[in-house]
């Protein structure tokens, strides 16, 4: 590793400092949640641009901000471009079964109808 890329690594906190707390914090948002689905459905890392959000540049940021110091992302630098994954695997040591119980819930709810309350 460089000394520029040095500069540029962002802090993720390690494995046993990741709380279920902030972890359903992140998810309890529906636009990080949908870029939890979208990484979850992808082989490989997708870049932030990958996205897009109904919201300005800045608020997208924050969202993927409370998503890597949650636990639930990995985000590295590959030139220019912030790639972002999932960290699927240290999830399900530390939480089996949330990760896709969440997922699933959230497929459920999407197919669901939608029920018009007069």
């Amino acid at each position: 590793m460089t000394e520029r890329d040095t500069a540029r690594a962002l802090a993720h906190p390690e494995a046993a400092a990741i709380r279920l707390e902030g972890v359903l914090h992140a998810l309890s948002d529906p636009l990080r949640l949908s870029i939890v689905r979208d990484l979850a459905g992808s082989a490989t890392e997708l870049a932030c641009s990958h996205f897009d959000l109904p919201v300005t540049k800045s608020t997208t940021t924050h969202h993927f901000r409370v998503l890597r110091e949650s636990g639930l992302v990995r985000q590295t630098y590959r030139g220019t471009t912030k790639l972002n994954a999932l960290r699927r695997t240290e999830l399900e040591d530390l939480f089996p079964g949330l990760l896709d119980s969440v997922l699933a819930a959230a497929a459920a709810e999407d197919a669901r109808p939608v029920r018009i309350l007069t």
